[in-house]
């Protein structure tokens, strides 16, 4: 029994190391994402939000989930805005055309902006689309979250209202 305590520990351990080691480089990973306006102008650095609750999100025009996100995320942006809540759309489509089509039909009341060379992506991880990270005042990464289910909607809502209520 024992030992079963201290495998836990070890692993509770391990999984927090790993999380603080992935928020205490953000600063590292924000130099190493290359974002561009979509007609192709230098983006907003993402230090330059600290200070800020940030919710970007990685989405592609291919990609059905996001159209279902798109309502919810220009909610997000009205309602939490005045809060201190700054949400991002990062595109990852091949050709800045299919965004704009996309943007068309499904307008963005958000920051849009594209990642061409994909850096971004590949240094967070994106796997999925879309992937949305949570980032705190601090510039810490407090909760990714991959896919789209209208059904999950309230408790990344929750997180996000605690998050704009906390003191740096």
């Amino acid at each position: 029994m024992r030992k079963i305590k201290q495998s836990f520990f070890i692993i509770a351990l391990l999984l927090l190391c790993s999380k603080s080691t992935l928020a205490d480089h953000l600063e590292q990973i924000s130099s190493a994402c290359d974002l561009k306006t979509l007609d192709g102008k230098p983006a907003l650095a993402l230090q330059e939000l600290k200070g800020k609750v940030v919710y970007m999100d990685f989405w592609a025009s291919w990609c059905p989930p996001c159209v279902k996100s798109f309502p919810f995320l220009n909610q997000l942006e009205h309602d939490m805005k005045e809060q201190g809540l700054h949400v991002i759309g990062v595109n990852l489509d091949e050709k800045v055309k299919d965004a704009e089509e996309f943007l068309t039909k499904h307008p963005a009341h958000f920051s849009i902006v594209a990642d061409p060379a994909k850096t971004c992506a590949k240094v967070l991880e994106v796997m999925a689309m879309p992937t949305s990270f949570i980032i705190d005042k601090k510039g810490n990464i407090r909760h990714v979250h991959q896919g789209f289910r209208p059904g999950e909607t309230e408790e990344l809502r929750a997180l996000l209202a605690q998050l704009v209520m906390e003191n740096p």
